[in-house]
């Protein structure tokens, strides 16, 4: 039998070039309350359940804005084509991609095993992946496969802000955070304005990123009540409270709005 589960949507407004001053920006929360429907399925056998499901984005999606390399020209010889930005991937049937999706509330503190280092590259002038999530104390390690200098520059509000160059190739970057910081951490250069990436931190291993079918899946998730969020750059936050059964893996339909 389906559970009903409550979301709330929340805009987050885009943010301006990466060259531009460093902006701490806030979702607003919006009273709203639609219904979700929320099936059990079959989970792997064990004592924990799992949350699995797919973002998608109700309304007419924005057109994909191409990304202008013309100022810097080793960038834009590294591209056969023009390079449309990923601050709205969406499929043709509405499948979001990039969205962020974690535990917001509900899962009790603990030692966590911390999972090898995440990795974001910097290829073609862009950050890769767009999106990514890391727990808190774990190490990121920040490559620069390209022919041309650049610079990273985090933008967090709780965490330490740093802005570091990286020459052509060089040697990784190993950082990481100390606090908790969702949404996102918003990636920049101040090179190449058109780059950035968006990380989040998070204080267990309880997140995902949706891929390009808009599907995500959180594994191994404790029996109990949780608050489920889901963040997206352009279409802002979704929340939904949901309980997890040991064996049982809720669908979830996270269907995001054109702002």
């Amino acid at each position: 039998m389906g559970k009903k589960m409550f979301w709330a949507a929340v805009p987050l407004a885009v943010l301006g070039g990466c060259a531009g001053p460093s902006v701490k920006e806030q979702p607003k929360k919006e009273a709203a309350a639609p219904v979700i429907e929320v099936a059990p399925l079959p989970a792997k056998t064990g004592q924990t359940g799992g949350i699995s499901g797919k973002a998608t984005l109700q309304g007419t999606p924005p057109k994909a804005r191409t990304l202008s390399m013309d100022a810097t020209p080793v960038c834009a010889k590294m591209h056969k084509g023009p390079v449309l930005s990923e601050e709205a991937v969406v499929g043709k049937g509405g499948e979001l991609k990039n969205a962020f999706v974690w535990i917001k509330r509900g899962v009790a503190p603990a030692e966590y095993p911390m999972p090898p280092a995440a990795k974001l590259d910097q290829n073609g002038c862009i950050y890769t992946p767009h999106v990514l999530g890391v727990m808190v104390n774990q190490k990121l390690e920040i490559s620069n496969s390209d022919d041309t200098n650049h610079n990273i520059h985090p933008m967090p509000r709780v965490n330490r802000e740093w802005n570091e160059s990286q020459p052509p190739k060089g040697d990784a970057k190993i950082k990481s955070f100390d606090k908790e910081e969702t949404p996102p951490i918003l990636f920049k250069c101040n090179v190449h304005p058109w780059m950035r990436a968006w990380v989040g931190v998070v204080s267990h291993p309880y997140f995902a990123v949706t891929g390009d079918d808009g599907s995500f899946e959180i594994k191994d998730v404790p029996p109990g009540e949780y608050q489920l969020a889901a963040w997206h750059e352009r279409f802002g936050t979704l929340e939904i409270n949901m309980r997890v059964d040991a064996k049982q893996t809720p669908a979830v339909n996270l269907p995001f709005k054109v702002q």
